[in-house]
């Protein structure tokens, strides 16, 4: 099992990452003497193949524990969901020293970590990420939240968990759209902070695409490292944080734009950080081979979802929606360099749009 700690004033966590690691979640938390009265959130398709094994294993270690099942997909990540999971904390008898359990992907996550956010003003919560984008990305970091329907993560709190448990072994059961869904996140990590990272994912792209259990350990454990350290020198994203949006101002608008069908989250942001990269050819003095290398290694991790129909003037209104803005500025994180940013908010709109529509050409 490998640690990664965020260190935060008075509320650092410990990210926990190994193979069989949920097998043993009971155990670690009965060591780590957390609460006793625990609510864990799920899905269906999760729940049936984890969260009845889970259960079994947390009560016999002596939990009190109840299940949460929230419908799954970015459609109902919603105000409507967390009032469910409120109304079930309440009948439950949930007070001060109970704890949440996120057991899912980033749309759990968020739905659970914002409902522990704000019931009774702030009770803890563990994230047990099952995905790989929530695995390096959403499960750390504490940004929770629900979309409104203008706009994506519109309304949510930084609320740290007390612990993420990340078993790989959990990757094994995603469809193979979902699971390439999430190396894009995986790669963005390389662009933005590790040039040396990206050389080593686009060379161990095969074996990543295998799952091989000591690769997707190491690529976990580096996601984490970066995302830890980013945290911890900029935990409610006033500046460096900020770099972990590449891609995501365009690819939360495309979200919005298609309302949240037929594109998932990690599609959406490989579209953006493509956009990002032409942009940054123009406007930071991104070179065309870094260009061309950062287009091409994100194609070759599987294939997109056509979004020529979508029209370029939605997707660049949407982005104007973005919760990011600062100062009525849309706010885009550029590259300079593989592996080194640049924040720009003078970018506009025309310029936005002619990104869009570079990589809505590509075939």
């Amino acid at each position: 099992m490998k640690t990664v700690q965020v260190s935060l004033p008075g509320r650092s966590y410990d990210i926990l990452i190994g193979s069989g690691l949920l097998a043993d979640f009971p155990k670690l938390l009965r060591d780590r003497k957390t609460a006793r009265r625990l609510f864990l959130v799920s899905n269906p398709a999760v729940h049936e193949l984890y969260g009845g094994t889970l259960m079994r294993g947390l009560a016999d270690s002596g939990f009190r524990v109840s299940e949460i099942l929230i419908p799954d997909g970015e459609s109902h990540k919603t105000l409507r969901t967390v009032e469910q999971i409120y109304g079930q904390l309440v009948s439950g008898g949930a007070d001060r020293s109970s704890a949440l359990v996120a057991l899912g992907g980033g749309v759990t996550g968020d739905i659970a970590g914002f409902a522990a956010a704000t019931f009774m003003r702030g009770i803890p919560y563990i994230q047990i990420p099952t995905t790989v984008v929530a695995q390096v990305d959403s499960s750390v970091g504490g940004k929770t939240g629900v979309n409104h329907g203008l706009a994506k993560n519109m309304v949510g709190s930084f609320w740290q968990p007390s612990l993420v448990c990340i078993d790989p072994e959990t990757l094994l059961s995603l469809p193979q759209r979902e699971f390439q869904s999430g190396l894009y996140e995986v790669f963005k990590y390389g662009l933005i902070r590790d040039a040396g990272f990206f050389d080593w994912l686009n060379a161990s792209l095969e074996e990543i695409q295998a799952r091989n259990a000591p690769v997707m350990q190491r690529l976990i454990r580096r996601c984490c490292q970066i995302k830890a350290e980013v945290t911890a020198r900029d935990e409610r994203e006033s500046d460096l944080r900020r770099i972990l949006n590449l891609g995501h101002t365009f690819g939360h608008g495309l979200e919005s734009a298609v309302r949240f069908e037929g594109v998932t989250h990690g599609e959406a942001i490989a579209y953006g950080m493509m956009a990002a990269a032409h942009l940054s050819h123009w406007r930071t003095g991104l070179s065309r081979e870094s260009r061309d290398r950062a287009v091409q290694s994100i194609r070759e991790i599987g294939p997109l979802p056509a979004i020529d129909a979508v029209p370029t003037s939605r997707v660049v209104e949407a982005m104007k929606r973005d919760k990011k803005r600062r100062n009525q500025r849309t706010v885009v994180v550029l590259l300079a360099a593989i592996g080194i940013t640049e924040i720009r908010d003078d970018i506009p709109d025309r310029d936005l749009a002619r990104a869009w529509d570079q990589v809505k050409q590509l075939k």
